[in-house]
């Protein structure tokens, strides 16, 4: 059974690290195969998730079937076993009778595809990045790097001299003074050529066949309006980004689905208004014409704002307000480099409950029509958010990264903070909107075109 770490000052529980251990770096799985079935390490080729020697100790391990991620693995590799054929074999016994859904049929020409990096004062970590997204294998794309609020010239400098006039994809640097991630967001909108918008962070590092999965849907559906993807860790070395995942992470599991508002889905009561079971930021693309239509990200949430977070999620609900489908495609994946300190992760705790409240602030304010179908949701709500905030000192020590299993341990001080990051949520947007008076923002209408 595999059980996440104790933070500091937490009751029940017991320690225990997996391999991504803490100390040596993750463990290095060499890529095994059954048939069509394959185990992938994790990438450290061009500054990706790096893979370092451990002795012993378990290994968390991607499992794809025909190139496509279906599940994830934990298991413990005794000392002298070859890594790639513990993982093999527990991934054979988690399979076991379970065929993956079919991914869909492609017809149609890729999008011409603008990819915006949203950073602020990030240079140590984009080039990894960049890397990554210069490695894709979509034909036709370019990527705009958004400089929020910057300190420094360090951003800059790296996309001019590195990345600017590559021959093989264009990479432009634009600066955006107004301090948030949504403005940031909003001016690589204002500044885009592409027929779909994607978006991810600087902390992540894109699977060479990201992008293409990511907006292959669009040419195959005129009604859809934002695809998300699949987000797994990069690195697990530290207690409290094993916590992280254990909880939840930023998965969204491996079953295609499609969302749409004239057939709203039976099994979630809160449709649209749960956008977090969508996806996430850093995986993303919104048909140009929808995204526009709606008028970008909120600039009053984000990162960087009072708000905290949320631009994504009330993006995801605005868009499906609209009418537009919404899809998530797992076969799209990144790797995202979770934070690495219990710090880190009790204000990243206190900013997802702020983010949601201050989203479905934004979507009543914008869009004030919404709040009948809000309010009759307004119960079941109330108990989705508890179940999901609660305290658990145990839980069954299934595979870390299953969204919604609430099968893991969490601590009580950080649902405590999420409970009242929810409480914060709607005043910290009413502090943003303050601020943003008079502040000269993107105008997303159009686009570069």
């Amino acid at each position: 059974m595999w059980v996440p770490p104790t933070p500091p000052g937490a009751a029940g529980g017991r320690g225990r690290e997996t391999a991504p251990h803490r100390d040596d770096g993750p463990r290095p799985v060499d890529p095994g195969r059954d048939g069509d079935r394959s185990v992938t390490p994790w990438p450290g080729a061009r500054g990706g998730p790096a893979a370092g020697p451990g002795p012993r100790g378990d290994v968390f391990a991607l499992v794809r079937l025909r190139g496509r991620p279906v599940a994830t693995v934990v298991c413990r590799v005794p000392p002298g076993r070859n890594a790639g054929d513990a993982v093999a074999a527990a991934a054979r016994a988690q399979l076991a009778g379970r065929e993956p859904a079919a991914p869909p049929p492609r017809g149609g020409d890729l999008p011409r595809t603008s990819v915006v990096v949203g950073t602020r004062d990030g240079a140590d970590r984009l080039a990894r990045t960049l890397d990554s997204l210069l490695a894709q294998d979509h034909p036709d794309f370019e990527v705009v790097v958004v400089d929020n609020a910057p300190v420094t010239a360090a951003t800059r400098d790296l996309v001019e001299h590195k990345y600017s006039g590559l021959e093989t994809v264009p990479v432009r640097y634009v600066r955006e003074p107004v301090p948030g991630l949504a403005a940031a967001r909003n001016r690589g909108v204002a500044v885009a050529d592409g027929m779909v918008l994607a978006f991810t962070d600087d902390d992540v590092v894109a699977d060479p066949h990201w992008l293409t999965a990511l907006t292959a849907p669009f040419a195959d559906d005129p009604r859809l309006g934002c695809t998300t993807g699949l987000i797994l860790p990069a690195r697990l070395r530290t207690p409290a980004q094993i916590l992280l995942e254990s909880h939840g992470g930023f998965a969204k599991g491996f079953t295609p689905r499609t969302y749409d508002p004239r057939c709203p889905p039976a099994d979630q009561s809160l449709f649209p208004f749960a956008a977090g079971s969508f996806g996430s930021g850093a995986n993303m693309a919104f048909r140009a014409a929808a995204l526009r239509r709606i008028g970008g990200f909120d600039p009053a949430t984000g990162t960087g704002t009072p708000a905290r977070g949320g631009d994504d999620l009330y993006a995801f609900a605005a868009v499906l307000a609209t009418g537009h489908r919404l899809r998530y495609s797992p076969e799209a994946l990144v790797w995202h480099h979770h934070r690495e300190t219990w710090q880190d992760l009790a204000a990243q705790s206190y900013g997802y409950g702020a983010g949601l409240t201050a989203s479905l602030t934004a979507l009543l304010v914008r869009r004030p029509g919404l709040l009948p179908a809000l309010l009759r949701r307004l119960p079941a709500g109330l108990a989705h958010a508890r179940a999901a905030t609660a305290h658990r000192e145990s839980g069954t020590g299934a595979a870390p990264g299953l969204h919604g299993a609430q099968e893991h341990p969490w601590p009580r001080h950080l649902s405590r903070l999420e409970r009242l990051g929810m409480l914060a949520g709607p005043l910290g947007y009413a502090r943003a909107r303050l601020r943003l008076r008079g502040a000269q923002l993107p105008d997303v209408g159009a686009g570069r075109r």
